[in-house]
């Protein structure tokens, strides 16, 4: 059980996945499938306090932070690059709040309890995570994604802001990179809010997305088990699997060692460029390291690690050959 859910809805979530593990592939085996482009429609929500009433220094201006609409032009660009031009993202509507998010025990920073946290003059509350029932109840989520006025939300704030960098809502949600929202039933589509930090870079939003993806991408391979299962093939990096790397995980390269190792130098095999072919591989290793994918720059790993993914026509074992269409609307899971 997830915290916070009832065994009620524990067991209707375990009896979902035992019919999802035991009923056919949808769409058939092999065959043709058409790329389909997708646009989702996003409701960004900024949180940025005005910490200086006198001047009305925001909370970004006062600690040097990024722009927002250019973390929000960087990240569109990427993904529609990596994605080949699958993937546009629409913002169809931006909404600034003036306040610190309400944490989920109804506590609230003000702006000299915030500063005296981030300036390390005091410890910061606990527990951290914010109130997303509040969320989703102050911007009407539930009938705005059911209305299909809006695909996704996109959150931003700051640390100890207290969002998950990703969780999905509405009837079937699973685990996206953390507990899916509960009481969001009443939504018959799925959705995801992103929680994104204007102190941090697009690279980092991208990192959200990148375990976003992991997650969806887990659950759409849930019924295709060794080889067939093109996914856990793609994440196999050489620490766990010597001499047959292929493109590995958001957080380990091919040659990664640790977490994060995205600058390691050392020299392994890996099939990474084969992927370029899907699904008409062509057995393709060469010897790679850090230069392949950014020596060690977090934006530019995340974006050689997303350029990987299929996306052309077609389907196998009922499973499509546009990765993206899971990623960006997991109602196709």
């Amino acid at each position: 059980m997830n915290p916070g859910e009832s065994l009620l809805e524990a067991l209707r979530r375990f009896f979902d996945w035992l019919r999802n593990l035991f009923s056919p592939p949808p769409g058939g085996g092999t065959g043709p499938e058409p790329l389909q482009p997708l646009s989702p429609r996003v409701l960004v929500v900024v949180y940025d306090p005005v910490v200086d009433r006198a001047t009305g220094l925001k909370l970004s201006q006062h600690m040097r932070w990024s722009r927002v609409d250019d973390l929000i032009a960087g990240y569109i660009a990427d993904v529609d690059e990596c994605s080949g031009g699958l993937v546009k993202y629409r913002v169809v509507e931006r909404i600034e709040r003036d306040e610190f998010p309400l944490k989920i025990d109804g506590f609230r920073y003000d702006a000299a309890t915030y500063l005296d946290v981030i300036n390390r003059r005091s410890p910061a509350h606990e527990p951290d995570w914010a109130d997303y029932q509040r969320i989703v109840a102050d911007f009407n989520l539930l009938d705005r994604v059911a209305g299909g006025a809006i695909d996704e939300v996109w959150l931003f704030a700051f640390p100890y802001g207290g969002f998950y960098e990703s969780r999905m809502a509405g009837r079937g949600a699973f685990e996206c990179n953390s507990p899916p929202l509960r009481n969001t039933d009443r939504c018959p589509r799925r959705f995801v809010i992103m929680g994104f930090s204007y102190a941090r870079d697009v690279g980092e939003m991208l990192e959200d997305l990148g375990h976003r993806a992991e997650d969806i991408l887990k659950r759409a391979f849930v019924r295709t088990g060794g080889e067939a299962n093109l996914f856990a093939r793609f994440m196999r990096y050489d620490k766990i699997a010597p001499g047959r790397s292929e493109v590995g995980t958001i957080h380990f390269a091919p040659n990664s060692e640790r977490d994060y190792d995205w600058g390691n130098r050392r020299i392994v095999p890996s099939r990474c460029d084969d992927w370029l072919n899907f699904p008409n591989f062509q057995n393709v290793v060469r010897q790679v390291n850090c230069e392949a994918w950014g020596n060690g720059d977090i934006r530019l790993h995340h974006k050689w690690w997303f350029t990987r993914f299929p996306k052309v026509e077609g389907r196998t074992n009922g499973i499509s050959h546009n990765w993206w269409k899971y990623v960006i609307d997991p109602n196709n899971v």
